[in-house]
């Protein structure tokens, strides 16, 4: 039986707005295997996001508290929170957040510049990591040359350049046609499956939950069904 990676522990969060506080999360438990791949669902406003940011350590509970392969996150000052997430966290948004003056594999290389590789050992993670999206020949293209499938899978080869263990992914497929966005859902299914990538997808798309291994739903800020809590 697998580790869990991710442990939550009645975990609370509230935004203040003016003079007011806003819950998102309420007292939420959740224990996320090594090597699963997880579906976040639920209306809008019932705290996926939130939860999303906060596994991968993007923001940090009102109360409670987050262990990641054994490591307190929430405990963590901002300095060690923004390492922590460099080595350990991968992201993929909805939209690319792709730098348009640079190559692909430039873009997937941006998270390498916080490390002390080499120029040449970046190019060769870069073009690797190109490589297992299926987007090696084009590493010389921007991203007004690319597809919005092809911008996605860039933006996936940035997420995974710096071999996290864990994949954070928030509607990956919400700006993509239905058989590009399956192209997407069975990349990821790739990176779980034979790269060992636990990975947590917020999703509204019953379609891309399906890829998922495991599909919890959450509402107004709490738990309400699924098969893996």
């Amino acid at each position: 039986m697998a580790e869990n990676l991710i442990e939550i522990d009645r975990v609370s969060k509230t935004y203040t707005r003016g003079n007011n506080d806003v819950p998102v999360l309420s007292d939420l438990s959740l224990s996320i295997e090594q090597g699963d791949f997880l579906a976040l669902m639920g209306p809008s406003g019932s705290g996926k996001t939130t939860l999303l940011n906060l596994i991968g350590g993007l923001d940090k509970p009102t109360r409670g508290s987050i262990a990641i392969g054994g490591q307190r996150i929430d405990a963590l000052s901002q300095n060690a929170l923004a390492k922590w997430r460099s080595r350990n966290v991968g992201f993929v948004f909805q939209f690319y957040n792709l730098l348009p003056v640079l190559t692909a594999q430039k873009n997937v290389e941006l998270p390498l510049l916080l490390t002390s590789l080499s120029g040449s050992d970046r190019k060769k993670r870069a073009l690797a990591a190109l490589k297992i999206v299926g987007l090696e020949e084009r590493s010389g293209h921007r991203p007004n040359e690319l597809s919005g499938g092809q911008e996605q899978r860039v933006a996936i080869a940035r997420a995974i350049v710096s071999d996290p263990e864990l994949l954070v992914c928030d509607e990956p497929t919400g700006d993509l046609d239905r058989a590009t966005a399956d192209e997407i859902l069975n990349l990821l299914q790739l990176l779980n499956e034979e790269h060992g990538k636990t990975i947590v997808m917020v999703t509204h798309d019953p379609k891309a939950a399906d890829h998922a291994e495991h599909c919890l739903h959450l509402d107004k800020g709490q738990l309400v069904t699924g098969d893996a809590a």
